[in-house]
């Protein structure tokens, strides 16, 4: 009976405590007679009355107007976004239309028909001295594929130059790739081997060091192939006139042709991507300015470029996007030759996939930040070419893109549904993002049926590629992060004859959560379910399946499974 008591005068005192806080001493009196169980009900009330009205201010004051001004600064960008995106893609359909042809547009003269015949017979003395360059990392898979494509060009051999810059801290590695260049070189290739006992610079570092080379300076162009791209025998024949004839030039951009787009279906989602990248964006860049950004490998440049401009620089990742902005401010001009293809390898896994791509999108906003006031102050550059690299380049396409994605679509446009005052006009939910699809998907015909599967798995990466650039922007703790794409080499090998790489056991669920993904797929779902649940807006036919892209990736259900040995 005393604890009974004790209880409800402990129930009266917070009652008591409760009722001063909310309404003041002198407000509250307790009648004789009145229930304590009473008394606890009408302070609850207050309670919930009082946090509903301060959430009501918080919400008014602070929170729609914040939300709005969200809206209003994702509609700039979307804006911004889609007016590039129709611009890119218009100048890559006039190209088309016309036939406009880099061969057409530029001075290029095929090189003689008695060229093959010469060329075995002797050297030609007519034709430049060529260095190719072969940057290698751990590269077990491929290691051999681009050494022996190169080996395989159709060029003088007293004429070339093969570099092969092995930085592999793998010692089982760097024997195979010796004994790889020493049975070529056995076969009268004039390949060099040149490696490294540290990794500073990364690749950047490595292709500087090889420019040093004593071999290097009687050559007067130099093409660059990563270890799993693959030239056609003909690349320096179709290339090389570019140079020649054109003393402007200085950089032919091949593109890339990907051996694996079939082998899952990331790969198939990236090859969407990617043809969009260079069928669209680099042609509209060669077509317009003469510049668009190098890929680091598949594309050949003249020396004398590379030196005007500065050399290698390792301030960033993208040494191959720097050198290019540099060159450019420099008055050199760039062609992008869609019809000469290398063979490359895609990513199969996700976690390789996220690496690369956190490289690519980080890498470009560390260089705006470098570059800026550089770009403003070059003295060889037009005004319009530093508007085009300021605006169109970086800020729409490096740093706009993935803001939009991944703000708009992932976190703005699922929390307007708990807000009903917040109104995002149609043509920004629908039109926009429709346009833009259209646009980005029809440079890949066969793979039009994933389009929607590919617009998810693109939200799912806005967020890794939003989050790198401002990395980038800030320089903040990853932006050095230089992790080597892992490459398998199967298809490459299979397509050579060679034989493929057994594989790994799939590797457990547990080692493949990505709980960020995890995190933002439940966010999603709480947002559509509760959207589908009072019918606020009527978003949830987007927001489910978003949150289910999510939570898929989360789960680790994505790309190759399995892993190739190592």
């Amino acid at each position: 009976m005393e604890a009974s008591n004790a209880g409800g005068g402990s129930r009266h005192l917070l009652a008591s405590l409760l009722a001063f806080i909310l309404g003041g001493a002198n407000n509250y009196y307790v009648e004789e007679g009145e229930e304590e169980e009473e008394e606890s009900e009408v302070v609850i009330r207050k309670v919930v009355q009082w946090i509903r009205s301060a959430w009501e201010v918080v919400r008014e004051s602070a929170l729609v107007p914040a939300l709005r001004l969200a809206v209003a600064v994702c509609l700039v960008m979307s804006v911004i976004m889609v007016l590039e995106k129709i611009f890119m893609g218009a100048v890559s359909l006039f190209v088309r239309l016309a036939g406009r042809s880099p061969s057409k547009v530029h001075r290029w003269e095929p090189f003689p028909d008695h060229f093959d015949e010469e060329m075995q017979q002797g050297s030609i003395d007519s034709h430049p001295m060529v260095l190719i360059q072969i940057p290698l990392f751990n590269e077990r898979q491929v290691y051999n594929v681009a050494i022996r494509a190169a080996c395989n060009l159709l060029w003088p051999s007293d004429r070339l130059v093969i570099q092969v810059l092995d930085d592999s801290t793998d010692l089982v590695v760097r024997e195979l790739v010796k004994d790889e260049c020493e049975k070529w070189k056995r076969n009268g290739m004039n390949i060099n081997l040149e490696t490294r006992d540290h990794r500073k610079g990364y690749k950047a570092g490595a292709l500087k060091d090889g420019m040093k080379s004593s071999y290097v300076q009687k050559c007067e162009y130099v093409a660059i192939f990563d270890a799993d791209h693959q030239p056609t025998c003909d690349f320096l024949k179709q290339t090389i006139p570019f140079l020649i004839h054109n003393p402007k030039i200085a950089l032919v951009q091949a593109r890339w042709k990907f051996v694996n787009a079939d082998e899952c279906l990331m790969t198939r989602i990236q090859e969407m991507s990617l043809d969009y990248h260079f069928k669209v964006e680099q042609e509209a860049g060669s077509s317009t300015f003469a510049f668009f950004g190098f890929n680091g490998t598949g594309g050949i440049w003249r020396i004398m470029a590379i030196k005007e401009a500065g050399g290698w620089n390792e301030r960033t990742t993208v040494e191959d996007m720097d050198l290019a902005v540099r060159a450019s401010l420099k008055g050199w001009k760039f062609i992008f030759a869609g019809h000469i293809k290398v063979k490359s390898e895609l990513p199969c896994t996700f976690k390789a996939y996220r690496f690369q791509q956190h490289r690519w999108s980080c890498g470009p906003a560390n260089l705006l930040r470098h570059m800026t006031f550089e770009i403003i102050a070059a003295k060889n550059a037009t005004i319009w070419k530093k508007f085009y690299l300021l605006y169109s380049f970086f800020f729409a396409r490096k740093i706009i893109c993935h803001n939009v994605t991944f703000f708009f679509y992932t976190i703005v446009i699922p929390i307007s549904i708990f807000f009903p005052q917040v109104v995002i006009p149609k043509w920004a939910v629908v039109y926009i993002p429709t346009t833009i699809t259209i646009l980005s998907s029809v440079t890949t015909p066969s793979s039009i049926h994933l389009v929607l599967l590919w617009i998810l798995f693109e939200q799912v990466m806005s967020f890794h590629r939003c989050k790198a650039v401002y990395i980038g922007l800030l320089e903040a703790g990853r932006v050095k992060e230089w992790i080597v794409t892992e490459k398998f080499g199967s298809k490459i090998n299979m397509q050579n004859g060679m034989k493929a790489d057994h594989k790994k056991p799939k590797s457990k669920l547990w080692e493949r959560l990505n709980v960020t993904e995890l995190v933002l797929g439940a966010f999603l779902l709480m947002c559509a379910s509760y959207d589908i649940a009072y019918r606020v807006k009527a978003y949830y036919y987007y927001i489910l399946p978003q949150s289910l892209s999510f939570l898929i990736v989360g789960f680790g259900f994505v790309g190759n499974l399995s892993e190739a040995n190592i």
